[in-house]
């Protein structure tokens, strides 16, 4: 009707001179006319969403109506139809809104016109042709199941798939949700749902952001079904740093800053933002902002449209639970994220995995973010960090300080929230901030995840290129992992089936109790007993922390704790200087610290490893001498011993070998052999002398007073024992002391310190952490070779290793008379057969069942070896018979022959001071 009319009154009051023209007019603008209706009435473009008949038969705003005048004024050039007039009034309101134009305002009964007319066109996708037109083949694609024929579906079906659109169809639809930004009431559903609670909870609002904003700061107050349309609302729009105002304004500056290049939509501008958040020139109102945005994502879990739409066949796969329950019960919503985060290497689905990763990197930032936390911990939080900041994981650090005063449901979610956090940089939101640029640079080729980042950052704790910042981060954690195995990721994911075996309840089972130390402390004593071989890396691992910072044993920490604070207080943490220090004063310490530190000491002494200083000083005689041998167990100091008196062994690294041996000596427990073999024997004979230990052997001369008593594999580990300590004999040590005397008398010029020429001054010395010298060093001396005894000892000892133990042994041979204790000493120390021997009143006859035993056991008949007739006859003698008497004789020839060439080539080689000998240090391994 309109168009008819309007076509007849055009047609009278065309003019023209020419008359044929009036009547060929007339009928071009019927035939519009009829054209007109034919559009209005044709099938509708979406057929699904059902049929409709245009407003005002093209799709637009009344032209005669309330807007005529506002029309003419502003779209006067723009032909009527599928929304143009509606667009161009509504952009007019915008710009003079914004204050992009000056001038007359669009009429108040116009803009209610114009909100009528939007909220009848939202019913149905039809009625908003451009939209239609735009999104046809995205409904066909995502939405055809979706109808508007009782109630709008089809738009709210095409905003929920909004990342999937094409590019199209997502301006048409990014132009809806701004028109019910500006004004709810344009929208049917959001209006019908919300019109009485804004009456009821807006109409006294003084917030100059709207009618909308007033219900979304009061969505918790509003009714279900307006609570309902606003979480849709914001779900939909989240993606879009436009459709949220408030943070567009406050980021604004950011958004030119960080993000200039971006293209808005697709969570891009706030995924940008978000990578940028640490940046000191990063706004505080914009940063406030985003978080507050995020923490209502983590709040309502519909927010979350990322996580919802990456991880949705995820959830169902791997953690049983769809996105319509979670969305329906908080219990479910909890323990399917819980789940997600839990197997998230499980994970099959790359985004799902990524979106799940941002969320606990997010929770590590700011404990809101970590909703079970948070909820869990809002009276501790109130109570002991109401005046901290949230964000840069200050409350998280504040509720650490305070564990002990937690509240345990608080202190249960805080230790969950901590386990969930060791395992990546990225959740260590402390140590990332403070570590940028070594993460950069010393780590910057290592992959993240598995701990492997914080893991490189801990090799290089002592690098001088790293800051003082990032040196504090990463002590601080590993004081923290020290405090229980499960936040130490790689040791608990190595140990786990060890852990269960041996050592079933060591940690409480009550939710939030830490274990303390007890499980480490546990893999530690039953490292020998452990199946993986990984496991057994991560406990070396550990014990290496322990032995650089005692901070880094939580048992040991606490038993010292008041022995550090007397006698320790100006001793700086770190490379083992605290337990230098308590060593120092080991007799003045406290029982218990002194228990600990022997403890520590008894592992340092089994491995080389943990002893850094003698493992860099021999690193090449290992390397030469011990090639194949597997450390642990004292294997790889007992190779050095046993090739340390050879002529090419270096000095540095035999002075260090002798400063544990004479350590060792004095304390069975550091001798892995005696103390394990011996630990019945020490219970049943010796346990009086355990309690005046104090680096006086009084355990192992206990234990050499009742050899003959003690079982054999103890007797076997003690007469090594004893005859290491001849051999590496010094005047007035605890052991040897019985033989200061016989030494004086018997060996005379051989004596004196032996090798390294001093007594280790604080025993066990458990840091050991010089450097030493002789690493990568080039040196030269003198290789002369002294004729007196005393000049041989002067060569660090060097001629002077067994000389002791040799003669003490000669003049047991030649039946000297011994001190009696001497004697005993000596007996111990000599190999099974020859201390029969010795022991035996007639070592003629002893000799001669031993020949026996050996030809029989050979299957040979009788004076094959020796003439044992003539023995029998009474003769005090054992007589060499046939082939073995040959081959005795050619043996005793090769000596002699070997003996004199030696001597000749000492004769006739160039003076001393003509040679010099080169000893390359090639460092360490």
């Amino acid at each position: 009707k309109v168009y008819l009319s309007y076509s007849i009154v055009t047609c009278y009051n065309y003019n023209s001179n020419m008359l044929i023209l009036k009547p060929l007019f007339c009928v071009l603008v019927a035939l519009l006319c009829f054209s007109n209706l034919n559009v209005s009435r044709a099938e509708p473009i979406i057929a699904s969403a059902g049929d409709v008949k245009l407003q005002n038969l093209n799709g637009d705003i009344q032209l005669d109506g309330e807007c005529a005048a506002d029309i003419k004024s502003f779209c006067d050039s723009l032909q009527p139809g599928e929304g143009r007039i509606v667009q161009c009034l509504s952009k007019r309101m915008e710009d003079l809104d914004k204050g992009n134009e000056v001038g007359k305002e669009v009429s108040k009964a116009c803009v209610q016109s114009l909100v009528l007319f939007k909220r009848e066109r939202s019913r149905n996708i039809n009625y908003d042709v451009p939209l239609a037109r735009a999104c046809k083949s995205d409904v066909e694609k995502h939405c055809a199941k979706v109808s508007d024929s009782e109630a709008p579906g089809v738009v709210l079906c095409l905003r929920s798939v909004k990342t999937k659109l094409e590019d199209k169809c997502k301006a048409e639809i990014f132009r809806t949700q701004r028109e019910i930004l500006l004004d709810f009431r344009s929208d049917f559903a959001i209006y019908d749902a919300c019109k009485d609670d804004s009456t009821k909870v807006c109409a006294s609002s003084q917030s100059d952001d709207g009618e909308f904003f007033c219900l979304q700061d009061n969505r918790q107050t509003v009714s279900d079904a307006c609570h309902d349309q606003l979480v849709r609302f914001s779900r939909d729009s989240g993606d879009d740093i436009r459709l949220n105002p408030r943070l567009h304004d406050k980021c604004d500056s950011a958004v030119n800053t960080f993000c200039k290049n971006v293209a808005p939509g697709d969570y891009r501008v706030l995924t940008c933002l978000e990578e940028n958040l640490d940046r000191q020139d990063f706004p505080t109102p914009c940063k406030v902002a985003l978080d507050d945005l995020l923490s209502q994502r983590v709040s309502n879990f519909m927010l979350n449209v990322p996580l919802r739409e990456a991880c949705a066949q995820e959830l169902l796969d791997t953690c049983g639970v769809s996105i319509e329950d979670m969305g329906s019960f908080e219990e479910l919503r909890r323990s399917g994220i819980d789940c997600l985060q839990e197997y998230r290497d499980e994970l099959r689905d790359a985004k799902c995995k990524a979106e799940v990763h941002k969320q606990m990197t997010r929770s590590a930032r700011d404990f809101r973010f970590d909703e079970v936390l948070a909820d869990s911990c809002r009276e501790d939080r109130n109570r002991y960090c109401e005046s901290v900041q949230a964000g840069s994981a200050r409350v998280i650090r504040c509720l650490e300080d305070n564990r002990a005063d937690l509240q345990s449901s608080c202190a249960a979610a805080l230790f969950d929230h901590e386990v969930r956090m060791a395992e990546d940089i990225d959740f260590n939101y402390p140590m990332k901030k403070a570590c940028a640029f070594e993460i950069g640079s010393l780590c910057k080729n290592v992959q993240q995840g598995h701990a492997k980042v914080i893991h490189c950052l801990e090799t290089f704790l002592n690098d001088p290129e790293m800051s003082r910042e990032c040196h504090d981060e990463v002590v601080r954690n590993q004081i923290q992992m020290a405090q229980d195995y499960r936040l130490n990721f790689r040791l608990k994911h190595a140990c786990s089936a060890d852990v269960d075996i041996l050592c079933p309840n060591k940690c409480s089972e009550q939710p939030g109790v830490i274990c303390g130390g007890l499980v480490l402390q546990c893999l530690q004593q039953n490292q020998a007993n452990i199946s993986k071989e990984s496991c057994k890396e991560e406990v070396l691992y550990y014990q290496l922390m322990e032995v650089s910072d005692f901070r880094n044993d939580v048992i040991l920490a606490e038993a010292c704790r008041n022995d550090v604070d007397q006698y320790c207080y100006d001793v700086t943490p770190g490379e083992g200087r605290v337990h230098t220090c308590l060593r120092f004063y080991k007799d003045k310490i406290s029982d218990e610290c002194r228990d600990e530190e022997m403890k520590l000491m008894e592992l340092e002494y089994n491995d080389i490893r943990l002893r850094p200083k003698l493992n860099k000083l021999c690193s090449e005689e290992r390397s030469i001498y011990c090639k194949g041998v597997k450390p642990g167990n004292a294997r790889v100091v007992k190779c050095l011993v046993d090739n340390m008196a050879k002529p090419n062994f270096g000095e540095d690294c035999r002075g260090e070998l002798k400063k544990r041996e004479e350590a060792v000596k004095n304390d069975y427990r550091l001798d892995l052999g005696v103390a394990s073999k011996c630990a019945a024997d020490v219970e049943d004979k010796c346990k009086a002398a355990k309690a005046k230990l104090r680096g006086t052997a009084a355990v192992l001369k206990c234990l050499v007073e009742s050899f003959n008593e003690l079982k054999e594999d103890c007797q076997t580990e003690i007469s090594r024992a004893v005859r290491m300590a001849l051999w590496n004999y010094s005047p007035a040590a605890p052991l040897t002391a019985i033989c200061d005397a016989d030494v004086e008398s018997f060996c005379p010029g051989q004596g004196g310190v032996g090798v390294g020429g001093e007594k280790e001054g604080v025993e066990g010395d458990g840091s050991d952490s010089g450097s030493g010298s002789g690493s990568g060093s080039l040196s030269s001396s003198s290789s002369s070779t002294p004729s007196s005894a005393s000049a041989r000892q002067n060569n660090n000892g060097l001629f002077t290793i067994g000389a002791i133990g040799f003669c003490l042994s000669k003049a047991l041979v030649e039946s000297k008379t011994l001190h009696g204790g001497c004697r005993h000493l000596i007996l111990t120390a000599a190999p099974k057969d020859a201390r029969t021997m010795y022991q035996s009143s007639d070592p003629i006859n002893a000799l001669y069942q031993k020949v026996v035993e050996l030809q029989k056991a050979a299957g040979l008949e009788d004076s094959t070896l020796v003439n044992l007739k003539a023995y029998a006859r009474g003769e005090n003698a054992i007589t060499l018979t046939g082939w073995f008497a040959l081959v005795c004789v050619l043996s005793l020839m090769a000596v002699v022959i070997g003996g004199g060439w030696v001597v000749f080539k000492r004769m006739t080689r160039p003076p001393a001071e003509a040679r010099t000998e080169v000893h390359v240090k090639m460092g360490d391994l």
